[in-house]
């Protein structure tokens, strides 16, 4: 068995909250006293167009928000939806220890839109330990696409059977394990580390 020298991680739900899920958008509904069904279901419809890159965050606004008149700016909400995002640092601590203590290369695999993305990486530093980011936006996949991991491999110059795959949607880990690409589904800290542990990595 080859030995791990990358590890694949997903964003939101491993490393930081999700940048804009359904929680967030139900707040941003009370917190801004919108119709939240309506703005769910506008959502729905193009959210897809944002994270792969083709819409940029104020035309998304626009579609689920600003295709009438509010009593707030578009910055207010946009700030708002910014904010929504946490860190997880033992995750970050733990993925930082590794990389540094076993030489891994660090890649994120995830699907965010450009804007929200590049704010969460610069925010929490995620840039300092992850070498690559392969986020949907930049790379214009989505997962569970498959292509999603292939580029991932191109870009971090590895084979499947070197890599270790962590994200919280067990799917997105089948379809990495259907390329050859070992996964762990996230589910907390003390189990990702256990297993993670059970590969050599500590």
């Amino acid at each position: 068995m080859m030995m791990i020298s990358t590890l694949f991680l997903d964003i939101g739900g491993v490393l930081l909250t999700n940048g804009w899920d359904r929680k967030a958008r139900r707040l941003a509904g009370e917190t801004f006293c919108l119709d939240y069904e309506e703005m769910d279901e506008r959502h729905h419809l193009t959210f897809d167009t944002y994270e792969v890159g083709k819409l940029s965050l104020d035309k998304y606004l626009d579609r689920i928000v600003f295709y009438e008149e509010r009593p707030f700016t578009r910055d207010s909400f946009s700030s708002f939806m910014f904010a929504q995002s946490r860190a997880f640092p033992e995750m970050i601590e733990l993925v930082s220890h590794l990389k540094a203590r076993h030489s891994l290369k660090v890649a994120a695999v995830s699907n965010e839109g450009r804007e929200l993305n590049e704010y969460r990486i610069d925010t929490f530093g995620l840039g300092s330990f992850i070498d690559f980011f392969i986020s949907s936006s930049f790379v214009h996949y989505r997962k569970p696409d498959a292509d999603m991991y292939r580029i991932a491999l191109d870009i971090a110059q590895v084979v499947p059977e070197q890599v270790l795959y962590i994200d919280d949607r067990p799917m997105f880990v089948d379809v990495a394990r259907d390329l050859g690409i070992q996964g762990i589904v996230h589910t907390t800290y003390e189990q990702t580390r256990d297993k993670l542990a059970s590969v050599g990595l500590t």
